[in-house]
């Protein structure tokens, strides 16, 4: 079932994805010959809209379109206008940067959907949040608390060692966890299910005290009226993207001195076990992990890498400084070899995630 919701969540950002290059074509007037959903081989032709034909094809995730001119080899007769290549380079970046503001913008109407219905938020924030809860936000991987199966998002009921521990708050529970030497029976809410971890505290994990290897913060649920949804949407967007965009400078900035931490990124098949994890919390969670992998494709689709958008715009860049384009067997190549380092990269992470799970 996570693989099913996976394929569905990854479909839906890559088609608002397209959908994005594919309004922002139409509105300075390039033809775009197709959009697909799904990749081919192509099962029928669904409709035409704005002079396109949109395509359901065998491979069930996904999908593309085809602007008139976006290959530079493409053979164009006459003095067409409708193509991409005719455009200037203005145009050129604002539709190769649609995708990119499409996957910005589905992540603010997601995170403010889920204002709108009730979404988890910190109690020290400036929202009104009901109902909070003493909530584990992080696991470290090999830790304690991960091989007991403890996850991010469990609600703490209780916290025993032959009695039960009235005191939950993120800092008596990380007190009380240092002076237990001997196992602790956590009581956690996960979903709608209710279960006991036992966790025995080891040294090592935080300098100088004994602990499990979680992090905990109070969480409530905020739910606000759909104007104010709007706005804390943007505005909680906008701070995850820039962290996002921080986070990742700093990751690129450390591989190249040999200094990242590779175990920490995920790959398709840890994304999906993720999905499970969202999946068993409620719907506002997965809601939220949809959006929040939305902002992520946001920001990693800007790099300035061949075969994705920000090595396109990269592209376009130099020829508006050199004011002629760039050779086409240039380009291809190089979006040839950032395609092959792309697919490298996703192999060495599906097996280090496969390594995590085995």
């Amino acid at each position: 079932m996570s693989i099913i919701i996976f394929l569905i969540i990854l479909s839906a950002l890559v088609i608002v994805h397209e959908f994005g290059h594919f309004l922002v074509a139409k509105r300075f007037g390039i033809r775009v010959d197709e959009f697909g959903l799904g990749f081919p081989p192509r099962a029928k032709k669904l409709f035409i809209w704005k002079g396109t034909p949109f395509t359901l094809n065998w491979l069930p995730f996904g999908g593309f379109v085809k602007i008139f001119g976006e290959n530079p080899e493409e053979k164009i007769e006459g003095v067409a206008s409708d193509n991409f290549q005719s455009k200037n380079r203005a145009v050129q970046a604002s539709v190769l940067v649609a995708g990119v503001f499409g996957n910005f913008l589905f992540a603010w109407l997601l995170i403010s959907l889920g204002f709108m219905v009730g979404l988890p938020a910190p109690a020290n924030l400036s929202l009104p949040v009901e109902n909070p809860h003493t909530v584990i936000t992080t696991v470290l991987p090999t830790s304690p608390a991960a091989i007991a199966g403890l996850k991010s998002g469990d609600v703490i009921l209780s916290l025993s060692r032959g009695e039960n521990y009235s005191e939950l708050a993120p800092e008596a529970a990380s007190l009380f966890i240092a002076e237990s030497t001997e196992p602790i029976t956590f009581m956690v809410e996960r979903g709608e299910n209710i279960s006991t971890k036992i966790v025995v505290p080891e040294e090592g994990i935080v300098t100088d005290r004994l602990a499990v290897g979680i992090s905990m913060d109070v969480i409530g649920i905020a739910k606000l009226q759909p104007h104010k949804a709007l706005w804390y949407g943007l505005k909680t967007t906008s701070e995850l993207t820039l962290l996002t965009g921080q986070a990742l400078i700093t990751f690129f900035t450390q591989a190249l001195t040999g200094g990242a931490d590779f175990s920490s990124v995920t790959g398709p098949v840890g994304i999906v076990g993720m999905v499970g994890d969202a999946r068993e919390l409620g719907f506002v969670y997965l809601l939220t992990f949809t959006a929040l992998i939305s902002i992520n494709l946001t920001i990693i689709n800007l790099l300035p890498l061949p075969a994705l958008d920000g090595g396109r715009l990269f592209f376009v860049l130099i020829e508006a400084v050199s004011r002629r384009p760039i050779p086409p067997r240039i380009f291809n190549a190089l979006n040839t070899v950032g395609f092959a380092l792309l697919l490298l990269l996703m192999l060495l992470i599906t097996i280090q995630d496969v390594r995590h799970i085995f």
